[in-house]
This record gives structure tokens, C-alpha cells and sequence, in this order.
């Protein structure tokens, strides 16, 4: 199938940049949401270990990479209605999503908020906000400034005790890493903060109805493992998979986990499991 595709979106005033994979027409595209601070480089390694037929949206949040800084700050329910127009704008109805870290928040809300746009939902080492179990004052501390993005020593000294898992045996890994994932930071890095202030999804886990896979890393500094149970527990129709490393297996383990992710979106849901039958419309609804 084709390669990735960047192209820069202007919705009501505000430029989106994003990468488009076609894919094959019977399947499904897949949305990325990604992570505080992180352009959409962060997941393109991940998105390309996944089957070359399947679709994959990416973009820049508002304020990341190539997207511009909107005048005021947002939240992720007009965070949501904006990624509703930019599929709009591409031609996209129908999207499963998946979401890491901050990006678990607006996928979360997007699927509450749009049910009928998102199918199916990937959560990976996310969390219900406010009420979640916090990491440490150290990660929150090293977190509150978008340095690591800005100064890559800064970014690989700090990796080991923000990310975990892999990045604290392999120091070329975090040196990597961190002169990959440089950018602007900024007023755009604080506006996410601030979206997530207050933020909660805890009291309507229960109303989602998307078949939902949860990825947990099992040494996340960041969202401590208790959290992803939470989530499995309280959405409906959700599985739990715990990766033996930390907060960024997406990225480490996506070999491993882009066949597990494929069998997942290729799973027949209630919905299209009644194709055909003798049913009222309406029973077989997600």
C-alpha cells in the first residue's frame, strides 16, 4: 500500500498537520492519538509495523510540531469535535482508535462523545485522569516542563526514570530517542497540561460500548500498571494486556504488539456478527 502522506489541514483558522496511510478499502481506518508534547514522529515507527493495508490517520495536537498554537486554551471535548472535522475534512466516517498516554484522553473522550465515529478503542498506558493513582512527585516534577523535548541530554538522562521498562537497560535507546523527539515545546506543552486539569472519565467508563483493548506497560513511572486495570474493569466490553516494559512499549514492542493490535481490529463485533440474521434493527448495535 502507499506510504505515509503529510499534508497541513486548515480547520476553522486552525492548521493541523497529519500523516495518511491509505489502506485497503474494507478495512478500517486506524486514528493515532498521541502522547503530551510528542509530534506525530513519535508513533510513525509503530504505525508502519502494523499491516500495510491498514489505514492509519496521525496527526499534531494544536500546538505540536507542525500544527499552529491556538490563541487560547482547550479541552479535550473541543479537542474531540476538531478531530471529528478533520475526518470530516479527509473523507473518514468511521475510525477505530487508539490512544497513548495524554492521547488515551482524547481517544477516551472522543469515543464517549462520538460513538458512532469510533468502532473499536485502543487504550496504551493511560488512565481515567483526576482520580487515577499518581506517579511519583519526581516523574510529575520532570514532567511539568516540556524540556526532555527541547534539549535532548536533558531527555535522555531523564528517560530511565520517566519511561521505565526498556529505556532503563539500554542508554543508546534513551540517547535516541530523545534526539528524535525534539521540538519547539512551549505554549502548546502547557495548554495540554491544562486540558487535562480536572479531567475525568471515571464516571462514564460504564457508557462506552466500543470493544476496547488495554495496553499497560508493567514499569510505567508515568501511569502505574493499577490504572489500566481500573480501565479494564469499568469499560464494558474491554480486555486487558499487561507488556513487560514501560511507558513507551508502543514504541519498543511494536513488533510485538502490531500482530496483537491487527487480531484485535480484525475481530468481528457484535455488530457485524449480525449481519444477516433474523433480528429487529437495533439489537445487534454496539
Amino acid at each position: 500500500m502507499e506510504s505515509f502522506v503529510t499534508r497541513t489541514l486548515t480547520i476553522n483558522g486552525q492548521t493541523i498537520r497529519t500523516a495518511v496511510r491509505a489502506g485497503k478499502p474494507h478495512l478500517t481506518p486506524l486514528l493515532v492519538c498521541n502522547g503530551i508534547g510528542a509530534s506525530l514522529e513519535l508513533v510513525l515507527p509503530f504505525a508502519k509495523a502494523l499491516d500495510p493495508d491498514q489505514g492509519v490517520i496521525a496527526f499534531d495536537v494544536p500546538g505540536v510540531g507542525g500544527s499552529s498554537t491556538p490563541w487560547l486554551p482547550y479541552s479535550f471535548s473541543s479537542l474531540a469535535k476538531l478531530v471529528t472535522r478533520m475526518l470530516d475534512y479527509l473523507d473518514v466516517g468511521q475510525v477505530n482508535v487508539i490512544g497513548l498516554s495524554w492521547g488515551g484522553f482524547l481517544a477516551q473522550t472522543f469515543a464517549h462523545e462520538y460513538p458512532g465515529r469510533c468502532k473499536k478503542l485502543i487504550l496504551a498506558a493511560t488512565s481515567a485522569g483526576l482520580v487515577s493513582v499518581m506517579p511519583s512527585l519526581k516523574v510529575l516534577s520532570l514532567m511539568a516542563s516540556p524540556r526532555r523535548y527541547t534539549d535532548p541530554t536533558h531527555g535522555a538522562r531523564i528517560a530511565p526514570d520517566i519511561y521505565g521498562g526498556e529505556f532503563r537497560r539500554n542508554p543508546e535507546l534513551a540517547a535516541a530517542h530523545a534526539e528524535k523527539m525534539q521540538s519547539t515545546g512551549g505554549l502548546g506543552y502547557y495548554y495540554q497540561m491544562a486540558a487535562v486539569y480536572l479531567w475525568t472519565s471515571i464516571h462514564w467508563l460504564y457508557t462506552l460500548k466500543q470493544p476496547t483493548l488495554v495496553l499497560a506497560g508493567s514499569d510505567d513511572p508515568i501511569i502505574p500498571l493499577v490504572n489500566m486495570q481500573t480501565l479494564a474493569n469499568l469499560i464494558p466490553n474491554a480486555r486487558l494486556h499487561v507488556v513487560n516494559d514501560g511507558h513507551l512499549f508502543l514504541l519498543t514492542q511494536r513488533e510485538t504488539l502490531a500482530p496483537l493490535i491487527m487480531s484485535f481490529l480484525s475481530e468481528a463485533t457484535q455488530e457485524q456478527s449480525c449481519v444477516g440474521a433474523a433480528e429487529p434493527a437495533g439489537l445487534c448495535a454496539l
